[in-house]
């Protein structure tokens, strides 16, 4: 039982500490070519972001997008928010990224992050990983996917839409 309460603390601690971050700028490429300055282009205020990481060969960060796909019309009608999916596949697999998108025809915006800046700064060791940001500071942050975290993810849109 000790070490479930040490376990606990230290989830929270950590979760408080990502709640106190700044979301750091970035400058990263579209599926458009043109370059977008996250936290720059995506910074309205009170706004809501829901930033994904994944990559092409992570099979559940598909799941998780596709999952999400399938739930963001309907989550958009609830909760006025941005998802931005942020491919952090490097430069073997980066040239993937474009078709790969094209074919599973998501509506929402897609930046590539190959150099993994954004995620270095962020020290994100793991996709997925799905932050929320308001107001340019991270307010939940979530790493991996299991059937059913999205059901959080929206509790905590809700939660926090103004």
């Amino acid at each position: 039982m000790k070490p479930l309460k040490i376990l606990s603390i230290i989830l929270l601690c950590s979760c408080f500490a990502y709640g106190q971050q700044d979301m750091p700028s970035c400058k990263l490429l579209g599926l458009d070519g043109e370059t977008y300055e996250v936290m720059g282009d995506f910074s309205v205020p009170d706004r809501l972001y829901v930033i994904s990481f994944w990559a092409t060969w992570c099979a559940p960060c598909i799941v998780e997008l596709e999952e999400l796909n399938d739930v963001y019309e309907e989550w958009i009608k609830q909760v006025d928010f941005t998802l931005i999916a942020v491919s952090v596949d490097d430069a073997r697999t980066e040239m993937r990224v474009n078709s790969f998108v094209k074919g599973k025809g998501w509506p929402f915006i897609i930046l590539k992050d190959t150099n993994q800046e954004l995620k270095r700064r962020l020290g994100i060791n793991d996709v997925p990983h799905v932050l929320i940001v308001k107001n340019k500071k991270i307010i939940y942050a979530h790493t991996g996917y299991t059937a059913g975290d999205e059901i959080e993810l929206l509790e905590t849109l809700k939660k926090y839409k103004s």
